[in-house]
């Protein structure tokens, strides 16, 4: 029987390529480690798939990694050189809201399902048709997130995108987006200790594995970082391969951004340099200056869904929902910040989920001390404020199914069965915020989660935090799909 080469059948064959629980974790605490052939291994996929390393020079790469606001900074670059060179801009990121192909952008629009069917049939045929792998141990498909790697680098050179900005997925050295030979230019944003903390690595190790996606003579750009050690090994990782290094200046103080936060003008500088020289190495006119008065729309239009995000909710014009994926202390603590800046939208109900094995009490201490400063007030105050506050897991549905984009092998059966990740999240609630008078809801599905909030009555905000995938299957079972435009 043929095939259905179908935008839903490429999402179930997709999802045959997930990791388990235990390898995902595996590999984050490896810092993308895990796998030593694993750079080779990607190699070849490109190869059978049918490409040499050096085509991908042609997409005119922006490579782009960092622990914190890579993503943010990649959505600022995009937007910079789709206002300056005109033609097809590629962006490529992780993870996804609602659908997989938000993953794989072209001038800001995800690929349509139509686009997307079309490409990955293409590579999944070609590594059908030739299923010798390089080792015995090599699956004949890779790993879900090498899988839309390749279907990326196969779009973008399919579509003849002009530049191509590209977002590490974890760690650098032995991350699969870094098999481009020769990028046009490199950069990693903000390094930090929040993902890796735990597992024992220090920021030198860290800042090793994120410059080296550095490359001989490309321009390596770096944020001037928080702590000394992590800058002086990434400009020890720029000198080692023979890479100019350059640390970014900060936007001048009268340069409005379109991603709201503090934060994002560290992630807008960085993308302002990546910018800058991307179109002089590609023989394009910009302005000398720290910052060209061009670049100064495109950030102001900047827009990077499921971050700092207010949205209004289709069916009750009396919610408004705050949407962030901050999953990490200081990233909580930026929305957390964010969350309580204006009074007219400061929250009223939480929606909250973490990874298993996370710290909940640090976590949620972390969003609720910080919007306790941005409001004036402690954190037992600020918590009395929240009539709601719901833990759920990332399932989409009540009938405990998952969207089929949302599907997720990485979460642990028996975690979830228990709600075990939930239930700790409750109990370092009550012990934060004693005496709390609100409801405190453990439940086993998003669907759950935004049916409590339809429930109530009133005018409401709701903060949605720690977790991309909870933003995500909130914004897909709340309807806010147009909020996932970055126009």
């Amino acid at each position: 029987m043929a095939r259905a080469r179908t935008y839903s059948e490429a999402i179930r064959l997709l999802n045959t390529c997930q990791s388990n629980a235990a390898t995902i974790e595996a590999i984050r605490k490896s810092g993308g480690r895990l796998n030593e052939w694993g750079i080779k291994e990607m190699l070849d996929y490109l190869r059978r798939i049918g490409y040499a390393p050096d085509d991908l020079n042609k997409l005119n790469v922006v490579h782009i990694t960092g622990t914190k606001g890579k993503g943010s900074t990649s959505a600022f670059t995009e937007r910079i050189l789709r206002s300056q060179i005109g033609g097809k801009v590629g962006l490529y990121t992780s993870p996804h809201l609602c659908a997989v192909r938000e993953r794989i952008r072209v001038n800001g629009e995800p690929l349509s399902e139509d686009d997307f069917a079309k490409y990955f049939f293409e590579v999944w045929e070609r590594l059908e048709a030739d299923p010798k792998t390089l080792t015995d141990h090599t699956p004949v498909f890779p790993i879900y997130f090498r899988l839309l790697t390749l279907l990326a680098f196969h779009a973008f050179l399919s579509m003849g995108v002009d530049a191509t900005v590209l977002e590490v997925g974890i760690g650098g050295t032995y991350d699969s987006t870094n098999i481009v030979p020769r990028p046009v230019v490199t950069g990693v944003s903000a390094l930090g200790l929040d993902h890796t903390a735990v597992l024992g690595n220090t920021i030198e190790e860290i800042a090793t594995n994120k410059g080296g996606i550095y490359k001989a003579g490309v321009p390596a750009l770096s944020v001037p970082q928080e702590q000394a050690a992590g800058l002086a090994v990434l400009r020890a990782c720029a000198e080692k391969v023979g890479a100019p290094f350059e640390i970014v200046p900060p936007l001048p103080a009268s340069v409005s951004l379109g991603l709201r936060g503090e934060h994002q003008r560290v992630n807008a500088s960085l993308a302002v340099g990546l910018a800058k020289r991307f179109l002089q190495a590609t023989g394009r006119s910009v302005d000398g200056t720290d910052f060209p008065e061009a670049f100064k729309a495109p950030l102001a239009a900047t827009r990077w869904p499921g971050r700092c995000q207010a949205a209004k909710d289709d069916k009750d014009s009396n919610i408004t929902w705050l949407l962030d994926g901050a999953h990490t202390v200081e990233s909580l603590r930026s929305c957390g910040e964010w969350a309580w800046a204006e009074e007219a939208t400061k929250p009223t109900a939480l929606i909250f989920n973490t990874s298993g094995g996370r710290q909940s009490e640090i976590l949620l201490a972390a969003l609720l001390d910080a919007g306790a400063g941005a409001a004036g007030t402690d954190r037992a105050t600020l918590g009395a404020g929240f009539t709601d506050v719901i833990f759920c897991t990332n399932v989409t549905y009540t009938d405990g199914h998952f969207k089929g984009d949302l599907t997720a092998a990485a979460i642990d059966p028996n975690d979830l069965a228990a709600l075990a990740t939930q239930r700790a999240l409750a109990d370092a609630w009550t012990k934060l915020v004693p005496g709390f008078s609100g409801k405190v809801h453990v439940v086993p599905s998003i669907e759950h989660a935004v049916n409590i909030v339809h429930e109530e009555e009133g005018p409401r905000s709701v903060l949605v935090a720690g977790s991309l995938h909870l933003v995500g299957g909130v914004m897909e079972v709340a309807g806010l799909q147009n909020a996932l435009s970055m126009e």
